[in-house]
């Protein structure tokens, strides 16, 4: 079977295959030969490894992400999906890692680092996934208002509720066939996200038997979760701005059998484990990670007067909404659409989708859990059941009938108002409405007018407080604002003038914005917001109701990656309209404070130039050190437009958020469909497609989605088995007449699972420590020794049976090397025999031992083989002896007491090594 890889001439691929699932496995092949450094360095983002390539700058992330254990709760929700959406995801998986190593290599990051690409397990989409979206609930919002409330007192917290530069949005509408010209509906849209190189979308085209559907996939997630278009029916998305995860506040303790949490029954055993995070040009960073009845604790612990835990729908309930994403490809109306998005979990979106048949869909998808309402708005006491979870229990997702044949979301507090605390104030969902809604006979073309809008909805809340005081206009500028300078009042004159859109060549959009920016810096110095200026640098206020709180204890500080959420100065960039608006902060005359603003504009001459000249694109790159193009690139817009690229008023004109894709999915014909990124369909900075599209984006246009295959180009076909999957190679094999073929293959912990954990949790294999364990964990075992280049773990095969579980290790990296003088050229082995199917046969081990020592020995680095049975179990300690391994001394290692036993290079070539083995067999 083949899979063909087709593009078009903005190195757009489209992929076919067979079967969805060598589709799968195409997809993400090809996610790894585009995106290479991006695949790596997510996985790494999700399981906290980013500081060993990027050294120290990087090392908050990984502490902060490993404290969540997002890899942990990605593993649990691949454990509990479905069989064929677990399939389907592990196929994805192996297709990167068919290519990642071989594209790592023209990478030019990976030879910058140093860095091997890591081995893709079926659970890191899912994890990619989780860390992707961890703050798109507002989680760090609540320290926000929990700080504000103790310094400044309840009141103070509305002053700040429009967004922060964190804030995830979108714009999305959708305009039924009544108000199209063809007669068809048009779906358009563009989310907001910060701007990335590789960005963080990529155009595709998946095309099967069962589905074929094109949008905007998520580099290291299979399918097209949030945009496709599937020819008959198509879906967008906007964040809904619900509120899903919850902080808690923690009391914890030490006692003498490891840390405790106070619950609301009492205190209660708190789960504990260390880990080592590498840093690149530092030493390494051991850490505590801790998890308490509600979830794992982000930050703070025992020293501290309070810590805070996470507590999300996933982890609770090892459900993540991957179950939704091959339904949707597969969906052929909204009614298809929408039993999809019944499995969707987080993040919580509110959805848009249309059919070739008239049908609508306007809904929530995902899950909000049933709790007070006190949890939405800041950390609650972990010890107060009031705060608890309501068992299984979430939320009705609202939903909506589309009217007069148009249907907008833009993050407002609209659809999805009772799931959230903070909305966007509503500009750009009333500015589209205003668009679409005095005509009837738009084009997909014309849709580009409405992504490119530049009217910025909060210029009123500045330029007001002039146009207030102003009197008719004179020579000089308007009346009515004496005391300023005729400078300030010739400004003054301008603005109020100006039509108010941000264009990247208007002067006076350079000049509104420089007057914002003086309102706002002399904002975050007004006196009534000093209690907040050191906010993001300082331990977190303990609160007064924490029961039992040792006098003198700090709280804990803020970890890093959360601090941007607590800076003063971009939360008053973000609520300048409800701050500039009279008698809302106590002290403020806020036209007296336009006009000083106005007065130090106008002297300074700040108003001079053009806003695109201030206004340009500041993309961020994990590794600027590996060049790339600067794409200087002057940008229109702003974060109140609809043409969404974010400033931050009083901090900085560069826009750090944009719109990471634009679409217009067009029912009637999908090749009257338009799309485009900010960038290019690939990765490498030097390829001729890495950021060919950025002159179109960055002046409003959007390009036709290329369905015609006569103007495509043929790239590659690839032939691949029925399955898809890469089994791993046998590291040994060997037919040895009169028992069978002896193979050993490396374990894959995921695919082995089911047969590890059967294995090692017997009462029989107590010696091997896992009796009692639960899948999660003899997963996580394992997938811990495959990335160990010390250990190794061997499935023994006898004629394609498995029969045992082999494993090697490097004493000297291992607790057994602490015990006995490492001698260069040691390796240790475990042995576990699996359970006889039958009757117990003379000869087995005979056949099966010499088959392992041979194994070992044919790495010539191997000088002598290390065991260390258990003393309990005496058939491990007979077979060592018959093998002719010699006794040493016994150990006392955490979880047993052990003989160690050698056996050397040398003693295997003595003849009555052999005659020994040939003595009575322990099992059959």
């Amino acid at each position: 079977m083949t899979v063909h890889i087709h593009r078009d001439s903005w190195g757009i691929p489209t992929l076919s295959a067979d079967s969805a699932r060598e589709l799968a496995y195409a997809q993400g092949r090809l996610a790894a030969q585009d995106r290479a450094w991006q695949l790596e360095m997510e996985h790494r983002r999700l399981r906290g490894t980013c500081a060993a390539v990027l050294g120290p700058p990087a090392l908050d992330w990984d502490v902060l992400v490993r404290r969540a254990q997002l890899a942990q709760t990605a593993r649990r929700c691949l454990l509990a999906l479905d069989d064929a959406t677990r399939d389907w995801v592990t196929a994805y998986t192996d297709g990167v890692n068919s290519a990642l190593p071989e594209a790592a290599r023209s990478a030019p990051e990976f030879a910058a680092t140093g860095a091997v690409p890591g081995r893709w397990q079926p659970w890191v989409p899912l994890g990619v996934w989780l860390a992707t979206h961890l703050f798109f609930a507002g989680l760090p919002a609540k320290l926000w208002r929990a700080e504000v409330t103790q310094r400044l007192g309840p009141e103070a917290v509305a002053w700040f509720t429009a967004g922060t530069p964190g804030t995830a949005g979108s714009n999305g509408w959708l305009l039924t066939g009544e108000r199209t010209a063809t007669g068809a509906a048009l779906l358009a849209g563009d989310p907001h996200r910060y701007a990335e190189d590789p960005g963080c979308y990529q155009q595709i085209r998946l095309v099967c038997p069962e589905f074929d559907v094109l949008g905007f996939a998520v580099p290291g997630v299979p399918g097209l979760p949030h945009f496709g278009h599937a020819g008959t029916v198509a879906w967008a998305i906007t964040h809904a701005m619900a509120d899903y995860q919850d902080l808690y506040r923690e009391r914890l303790r030490r006692t003498d059998d490891g840390v405790e949490a106070l619950g609301p029954d009492g205190w209660e055993p708190a789960g504990h484990g260390v880990e080592t995070v590498t840093v690149a040009g530092a030493a390494p960073v051991t850490i505590d990670v801790w998890e308490t009845e509600r979830g794992p604790v982000l930050f703070g612990g025992p020293e501290d007067a309070e810590a805070f835990s996470l507590r999300h729908v996933p982890r609770v309930t090892a459900r993540l909404g991957f179950a939704a994403l091959p339904r949707l490809l597969r969906a052929r109306t909204v009614a298809d659409v929408d039993a999809a998005c019944e499995d969707w979990v987080e993040p919580v979106n509110v959805l848009l989708a249309a059919d070739a048949e008239g049908g609508t869909l306007h809904r929530v998808a995902g899950r909000v859990p049933v709790r007070d309402p006190e949890n939405r708005l800041r950390p609650v006491p972990a010890w107060d059941a009031r705060y608890a979870w309501r068992p299984d229990a979430y939320e009705p997702t609202p939903r909506a009938e589309v009217t007069d044949g148009l249907a907008v979301m833009a993050n407002e507090r609209g659809l999805a108002a009772p799931l959230g605390v903070e909305f966007l104030p509503g500009h750009q969902h009333r500015r589209i409405t205003e668009l679409l809604r005095p005509r009837r006979d738009w084009t997909a073309d014309e849709m580009a007018r409405v992504h490119g809008d530049t009217r910025s909805g909060g210029a009123p809340a500045v330029l007001d407080q002039l146009a207030d005081r102003a009197g008719p206009a004179g020579p000089a500028g308007p009346a009515g604002l004496e005391g300023l300078s005729p400078a300030a009042r010739a400004l003054a004159g301008r603005l109020l003038a100006w039509d108010r859109r941000m264009d990247a060549d208007s002067h006076d959009a350079a000049a509104y914005a420089a007057l914002r920016a003086a309102c706002a810096r002399r904002l975050a110095t007004h006196p009534a917001f000093a209690p907040l200026a050191t906010l993001s640098t300082e331990p977190l206020g303990a609160h007064p109701d924490a029961p039992a709180s040792p006098a003198g204890r700090p709280g804990p500080r803020c970890p890093a990656p959360l601090r941007p959420w607590l800076e003063l100065r971009p939360r008053i960039a973000f609520a300048l309209e409800t701050l500039l608006t009279p008698g809302v902060v106590p002290g403020l005359d806020p036209a007296a404070l336009v006009r000083e603003a106005l007065e130090e504009v106008a002297n300074e001459g700040a108003e001079q130039g053009t806003w695109g000249e201030r206004h340009r694109l500041a993309l961020w790159r994990p590794l600027p050190s590996t060049g790339g193009p600067a794409l200087d690139v002057p940008l229109a817009g702003d974060h109140d437009c609809v043409w969404a690229a974010g400033s931050v008023p009083g901090v900085t004109d560069t826009s750090t958020r944009c719109p990471v894709a634009r679409h217009v999915w067009d029912l009637g014909d999908r090749a009257r469909s338009r799309w485009v990124v900010p960038l290019g369909a690939q990765g490498t900075a030097d390829h001729p497609h890495h950021h060919d599209q950025t002159p179109h984006w960055a002046a409003g246009r959007l390009l036709p989605v290329e369905t015609d295959p006569a103007r495509l180009t043929h790239e590659a076909s690839l032939a691949v088995g029925q399955h898809t999957a890469a089994p791993r190679t046998p590291a040994y094999a060997r037919d040895v007449p009169g028992f069978g073929t002896v193979s050993l293959v490396p374990v894959d912990p995921v695919a082995d699972l089911a047969l590890l954990h059967g294995w090692v949790t017997e009462e029989r294999a107590a010696f091997w420590g896992m009796v009692g364990a639960e899948p999660i964990e003899v997963l996580e075992i394992y997938e811990y020794l495959d990335a160990l280049p010390t250990h190794h773990s061997y499935l023994v095969h006898r004629d394609g049976v498995p029969v045992g579980l082999f494993q090697t290790y490097d004493p000297a990296a291992d607790e057994v090397g602490a015990h006995y003088p490492v001698a260069p050229g040691d390796l240790g082995v475990h042995l576990l025999l699996a359970p006889p199917r039958g009757p117990l046969r003379r000869g087995f081990t005979g056949g099966l031992i010499p088959c392992l020592v041979e194994f070992v020995f044919a790495d010539p680095r191997v000088r002598r083989i290390v065991a260390e049975p258990d003393l309990g179990n005496g058939p491990a300690v007979e077979r060592a002896l018959r093998t002719g391994l010699v006794l040493g001394p016994v150990i006392e290692l955490p979880d047993k007491r052990a003989r160690l036993a050698f056996l050397t290079r040398e003693a295997t070539r003595k003849p009555d090594a052999a005659a020994r083995e040939r003595g009575p067999a322990a099992r059959g």
